[in-house]
């Protein structure tokens, strides 16, 4: 099979592999879309010491069981493994587990490949009307909607009547932005500094305002109630400090390191929360696969598809910011 590994910093090379054998309760995915994350992206500048070269990348799958019982049917793929005994498991946070493992980290090669082996009870199944390429947005939108369900349970009430602001216009951003328009938000506003990825949500998305960094405060009249860095830099760190409400809520998504940025006189003067906010549970997966299907995530147009062959290309247009869009999506079968 095909398979795009991690060789080490910068680099990435399209190999054949052999096709992998499921282990004990685990099936054998034809994998027929992947995102590209923000977290592939780390790995491939060698900042991300999970990911150690060389290794198969992608965690964003979506595509068919080949084999079994079940040989055929469509899914979508939770790459969160976790063990389902523990305290954090048995109490429904199991994206807390103590031994989670997730695909494209070892021990669990990614599925940037044809083929790509997986827990059974890690797939959800999806509608024969369901896009794969949309299929295969499950995992960025569950990162976004645990997000958006952190920020609301924090600020004790519902994200309705809410005045939102969203740092960064990937598609953790973009998500969050979704999940918040689906829950009623009074106002949105996304900040994001390339101009032409604005364009793109801006045409794909109208519901949502895109602002450039210098605009963020005349976008929402100076402050907000509940903040979401998908970016987590010391700027934009700084920037959810300048415009967060007394009483309000930011939610750190970005996985940048440092802690620069942050106004800890502020955060304790004026009591706002801050909080991190790491993948998703089982249900909340769930939940976005079912707001997927019935297209209360929006139309979803505004991915960039590529195939497998072109990965290493795509990879490099990212890092070199020409790709507009908020999310690429390779196709591998």
């Amino acid at each position: 099979m095909r398979a795009l590994v991690y060789t080490g910093p910068h680099s990435l090379a399209l190999q054949e592999r052999p096709v992998p054998a499921p282990g004990p309760g685990e099936v054998l995915v034809r994998v027929e879309a992947v995102g590209i994350c923000g977290s592939d992206m780390h790995a491939y500048h060698g900042h991300d010491t999970r990911r150690p070269p060389p290794l198969v990348l992608g965690h964003e799958a979506a595509g068919r069981i080949a084999g079994g019982r079940r040989d055929g049917e469509r899914v979508t793929v939770n790459p969160l493994v976790t063990c389902g005994t523990c305290a954090a498991c048995e109490s429904g946070r199991s994206h807390l587990c103590k031994d989670r493992q997730i695909l494209s980290m070892p021990p669990r090669p990614g599925a940037f490949a044809e083929f790509v082996c997986v827990p059974e009870g890690n797939l959800v199944r999806i509608p024969d009307d369901l896009p794969v390429a949309k299929a295969a947005l499950a995992e960025p939108m569950a990162v976004s909607y645990h997000a958006v369900n952190q920020g609301a349970r924090l600020l004790g009430r519902p994200v309705t009547g809410a005045d939102c602001l969203i740092f960064g216009g990937g598609a953790i951003g973009l998500g969050a932005a979704l999940v918040l328009a689906m829950q009623g938000a009074r106002r949105l506003c996304l900040v994001e500094p390339n101009a032409a990825r604005r364009t793109v949500i801006a045409r794909s998305v109208p519901r949502i305002r895109c602002a450039a960094p210098e605009d963020a405060e005349m976008a929402l009249d100076a402050v907000a109630d509940l903040i979401l860095d998908a970016v987590g830099s010391a700027s934009t760190r700084k920037a959810a400090s300048r415009l967060i409400r007394p009483g309000g809520v930011i939610v750190h998504i970005g996985l940048l390191p440092g802690m620069e940025g942050l106004d800890i006189r502020k955060i304790t003067l004026q009591e706002v929360v801050v909080s991190g906010s790491y993948c998703y549970t089982a249900q909340e997966f769930r939940d976005v696969v079912a707001a997927l299907a019935s297209g209360q995530l929006g139309h979803l147009d505004w991915p960039e598809e590529r195939d497998l062959s072109g990965a290493v290309e795509a990879f490099a247009d990212i890092d070199a910011n020409r790709v507009g869009a908020p999310k690429v999506i390779l196709h591998c079968n």
